[in-house]
């Protein structure tokens, strides 16, 4: 058995994964723990400044300041504290780290606060903003970093572990965003960033306390069994309710990627038009509802038929339900921040779009015009032949009406001749005067109307 081919791959495969020649004490890993766990003094003004150092960053956009200053900051050492502290059942340190991290996030919330107050730059960038919508990723960070660092602590070799959990669960940003939140008074900002600050914090801690039983930590000999199991269930039931809002987070997120990705996928396979083209496409989501913004130039094309054939499109695309608004010609209202993006070959392609949109309207008018000019004159030039030909019309007028079936709503439009008659007209006669109208005026079908009857 022991040359069993599938046990010395086994054996080989432990052999890489096992920590058993590379872990220190038990002692020596408490006591580096134990030492970064208090905030008085030199801790507490490198934290405080490393803190304005983030809001600096943030407050400048600027990814490399943000990430010095969470190289700088002391704030993982109270909370590998807790994890160590409920691991081996020390309740004496969780205490002290518990009260030391609640003093340290309170003094960076304060300076940071302090500092956007006076800041002469009030607006949020996307540094501020990434760090106000938390999600299911940044529990895995949190976890996963956590595991890094607990297991690089208790290693023979660190190397540049402790400072990569650093930058990478991002513990000071989000506390300079609710700094930021409190300081403009935007309340989504604090609660959002607060919220993934507890996250990493948390999951840090749960990371820690998982690797301090997998090192088979000894916990201290004084440890009350009850009160023990006790915080392991506060600590499950914590990390749960935090867990649970940012599943819904990240499941709101898929869906606005996703329809991100489905809008793309749409304005690119059904918006092709000849002398048309998509200028600008902008998506909003609220809520779980979309809307999609499309500014076209070029050739105005009917509104309402373009609407409905686009909009009749969007299931294949998973987009029911999303509102789609079509913006061409004239309609889009540019003001000074749209025009301050837009070059001058924009502004012109714009300008010349709304041009030849409002000349297809009075084109369109003076057709209109034409021919309604046309039928007040067509009955005076008919009138001599008439005379000769049907001598029983003594009047006559042609016009265009639309008929609408009181059946089914479906309307048709006639060409009619309102007749008034000396003496009556035999049917065989009227027909003839039809027939005689549609060939002197070139039209399909003329309806003869007997006005005197009306």
């Amino acid at each position: 058995m022991a040359d069993n081919p599938f046990n010395r791959l086994k054996g080989t495969f432990v052999d890489y994964f096992s920590l058993n020649d590379y872990l220190i004490s038990q002692a020596d890993a408490e006591q580096a723990i134990r030492e970064g766990v208090s905030f008085k003094g030199t801790n507490i003004v490198i934290l405080i400044l490393a803190i304005l150092i983030a809001s600096l960053g943030l407050n400048t956009n600027s990814t490399a300041v943000i990430i010095g200053a969470m190289l700088i900051s002391p704030l993982m050492g109270p909370i590998i504290g807790i994890g160590l502290g409920i691991g081996i059942m020390d309740f004496e340190l969780l205490k002290r780290c518990l009260r030391n991290l609640v003093m340290a996030a309170g003094f960076s919330v304060i300076a940071s606060t302090v500092y956007f107050l006076i800041s002469p730059v009030s607006e949020g960038h996307s540094e501020l903003l990434a760090r106000t919508s938390p999600t299911i990723y940044d529990v895995l960070i949190g976890f996963f970093g956590g595991a890094a660092g607990i297991i690089a602590i208790g290693s023979r070799s660190k190397g540049n572990v402790i400072p990569g959990v650093a930058i990478a669960t991002a513990l000071m940003p989000p506390l300079c965003t609710a700094g930021y939140g409190l300081a403009t008074w935007q309340p989504a900002y604090f609660f959002g960033a607060f919220y993934l600050f507890l996250i990493n914090s948390i999951f840090i801690c749960l990371a820690t306390f998982i690797g301090v039983k997998l090192m088979h930590y000894k916990p201290v000999q004084t440890v009350n069994p009850v009160r023990a199991r006790k915080v392991r269930r506060m600590v499950y039931v914590i990390a749960v309710l935090t867990l649970l809002p940012s599943i819904y987070l990240t499941w709101s997120m898929l869906r606005q990627s996703r329809f991100q990705i489905n809008t793309g996928r749409f304005v690119t396979e059904e918006c092709n038009f000849p002398d048309t083209h998509v200028l600008s496409t902008s998506t909003t989501w609220h809520s779980g509802h979309g809307t999609i913004t499309l500014t076209l130039i070029g050739k105005a094309l009917p509104q309402d038929s373009l609407h409905l054939a686009l909009a009749s499109r969007l299931k294949f695309y998973g987009l029911q339900g999303t509102d789609l608004r079509i913006v061409q010609g004239a309609e889009p209202q540019f003001g000074d921040n749209a025009l301050a993006g837009t070059s001058v070959r924009d502004i012109y392609e714009i300008s010349q779009s709304a041009l030849a949109s409002k000349q297809v309207t009075i084109d369109s008018l003076r057709s209109v015009l034409a021919m309604r000019s046309a039928a007040d004159t067509v009955a005076g030039s008919l009138a001599p032949e008439l005379h000769v030909l049907f001598p029983q019309v003594t009047e006559i007028a042609i016009d265009r009406a639309v008929f609408a079936s009181t059946r089914d709503g479906r309307l048709d439009t006639t060409d009619i001749a309102l007749v008034t008659y000396s003496r009556p007209m035999p049917a065989a006669k009227r027909t003839e005067l039809a027939a005689y109208l549609e060939a002197r005026l070139r039209l399909r079908h003329v309806r003869i109307i007997d006005a005197a009857r009306q």
